[in-house]
């Protein structure tokens, strides 16, 4: 872990600023390109969602910003972000994860299935790990939303929250889905997130 100097910082005016706001989140929506995920997914008989996940988070951890947040009123940056998940049980409820993440796609779906085998037989709703070392995130197939709200605690959160919708078949046949990305803005600007987007769907593609 890092602790930025928020003295000699770039953004320390953003900083300054928007941490005083009643809620500094801001968020957006946008499309991805999940094509070329669903097939290798289909091929190699691997869970779609894994997938995906392995591509975001690969996407979230080549972004500094993404990895910055508030702890003891320092600003701190951690070496590598894991993501905490809402995974369903067959009952349809659901509880919070929290996956480690790995380079390698084989063992980062290892853990998925460990955590989703625990959610299942313990019934508990949150996950033995529960740190600010990760993102927040919901997978919601049901749906193609174009638009998102997360809940908000009421106390001062700094972990980036993201969601994904049902894919669905575009004009062009390509498999397309929904992204909805939720970030402190006292920490992370509107470029970061595109910087997010591009490297997602890079990841994506490959």
């Amino acid at each position: 872990m890092e602790v930025i100097d928020i003295n000699t910082w770039k953004r320390k005016q953003h900083y300054d600023h928007f941490r005083t706001l009643k809620d500094p989140y801001f968020g957006i929506s946008f499309p991805v390109d999940v094509s070329k995920a669903y097939d290798f997914a289909k091929t190699h008989d691997v869970s779609f969602f894994g997938k995906y996940m392995h591509d975001c988070m690969k996407a979230i951890n080549d972004v500094d910003e993404l990895k910055l947040r508030i702890k003891d009123n320092q600003v701190v940056k951690y070496e590598t972000i894991n993501v905490s998940a809402t995974l369903m049980r067959s009952d349809l409820t659901f509880g919070f994860s929290y996956i480690e993440f790995d380079k390698e796609l084989d063992k980062f779906l290892e853990h998925i299935i460990s955590e989703k085998n625990r959610i299942e037989t313990t019934g508990a709703l949150f996950p033995l790990r529960n740190d600010l070392e990760c993102i927040h995130c919901s997978a919601m197939p049901w749906v193609n939303f174009s638009g998102h709200k997360e809940p908000i605690s009421g106390h001062e959160d700094s972990i980036p929250k993201l969601a994904f919708s049902k894919a669905v078949k575009d004009f062009e046949g390509r498999l397309m889905m929904n992204v909805s990305i939720n970030v402190n803005h006292a920490l992370v600007d509107g470029y970061h997130v595109g910087l997010f987007a591009e490297k997602f769907q890079h990841y994506l593609n490959k």
